[in-house]
């Protein structure tokens, strides 16, 4: 494994991307709110990756790239590239279903052990999972042998989250260790000398388990909300996880209504945070907690191709969120050959584009920070 230098994401996407919210960085594509009454949405409907209606919204952003990009020609191939059999695998899947494209994903991961790869058929999409990045070279031998063209018919999707950035099993951690910081960051902003880090961090370890996911929904918005309640002292960890699992809360709005009911309880600064996210989640907004967010985006940025070039790769793995060498190689290729290279993420668009404040300060996108491009030769 070795560095290729820094680049950025937007040097083979270019603006081509959308985040959670549906809105392509791309004004000159339809957003969620363009496409609403087309697709017969309710106003409040945002979905999820993993939703068919995800599928067919972005069935329709991407015919909209495409014509910008080959102007009258259709796609009927679909190439699918991220890092979890579940969640990508099920968007793939259902994009395929929503535009009628052939589809075949790849869904790799650095894993212990032998390289193995299996094949999975579902109707008539393949899925190729892969225990090594490195696989991407077999895969286009595979793509060759089933006579899969990659051309001006073809787009090619990639997830950013893990897959082009932060590669699991590779580089993964160090997203996750970021996200934590701002999670860390954010009490500390809203508690100041009461703070407890050790409070936050055990009540973030018990409540971020698979067993509290319905509670949670999985939202990690959610999940930081708790730990500043619980680092706030009006509730105990003991005591939360004794209520949701005896069903007393059930889900997070629960939650939320039962600290409004003593919110005169909570700091000045936390019961504001608290009356602001339970206002947002009223309203259906999945990203409610937006401080949260600007510092998870602020930690993302300031840990992108900050270290020196003569750094130990291992270091740079373990310090800096780098982009995946052999995703940019074969992207570079593929656009070479006609096709349109389109990156999706289900990411907050929160935690990925800067604040107007911090836009005057010189920030950028996620995708067009600078940082180091690690991985093997394809």
């Amino acid at each position: 494994m070795k560095s290729y230098g820094l680049s950025t994401v937007s040097a083979f996407l270019g603006d081509q991307i959308v985040f959670r919210n549906l809105i392509p960085c791309d004004p000159r594509l339809p957003s969620l709110a363009d496409l609403r009454e087309k697709l017969n949405y309710p106003v409040d409907f945002l979905p999820r990756k993993s939703m068919p209606e995800y599928g067919e919204v972005m069935a329709e952003i991407v015919r909209a790239a495409q014509q910008l990009s080959s102007p009258g020609s259709a796609i009927h191939r679909l190439i699918y590239i991220g890092d979890t059999r579940m969640n990508d695998g099920q968007a793939f899947l259902n994009i395929c279903k929503e535009s009628g494209w052939d589809g075949i994903a790849f869904i790799g991961a650095d894993q212990p052990g032998r390289a193995k790869v299996e094949l999975e058929q579902v109707n008539s999409e393949t899925l190729y999972i892969a225990n090594r990045w490195k696989a991407l070279d077999q895969f286009t031998f595979y793509l060759d042998e089933v006579h899969f063209s990659i051309d001006d018919q073809a787009v090619v999707l990639i997830d950013l989250d893990k897959t082009i950035l932060g590669a699991r099993g590779r580089n993964d951690q160090t997203i996750d260790a970021k996200r934590l910081q701002a999670a860390d960051d954010t009490l500390f902003e809203a508690l100041g000398s009461d703070y407890n880090p050790a409070v936050f961090q055990d009540a973030y370890k018990v409540f971020n388990q698979v067993e509290f996911h319905p509670f949670t929904a999985d939202n990690q918005d959610y999940l930081v909300t708790i730990c500043l309640i619980i680092s706030s002292g009006l509730i105990s960890r003991s005591d939360l996880v004794r209520d949701v699992r005896n069903s007393k809360l059930q889900n997070f709005m629960d939650f939320l209504q039962t600290v409004d009911e003593r919110s005169d309880l909570l700091p000045a600064k936390v019961r504001e945070i608290h009356q602001d996210i339970l206002e947002r989640v009223k309203s259906g907004d999945p990203t409610p907690f937006k401080a949260f967010r600007a510092n998870e985006y602020k930690r993302t940025v300031q840990h992108m191709g900050h270290l020196p070039e003569n750094t130990a790769i291992e270091q740079v793995l373990d310090e800096e969120i780098v982009i995946t060498a052999e995703i940019l190689h074969l992207a570079n290729r593929w656009q070479e050959q006609g096709a349109l290279i389109f990156g999706l993420s289900d990411k907050p668009d929160e935690a990925v584009l800067p604040p107007e404040a911090m836009k005057e300060e010189g920030y950028q996108p996620v995708h067009q920070t600078m940082t180091h491009v690690i991985g093997e030769d394809l």
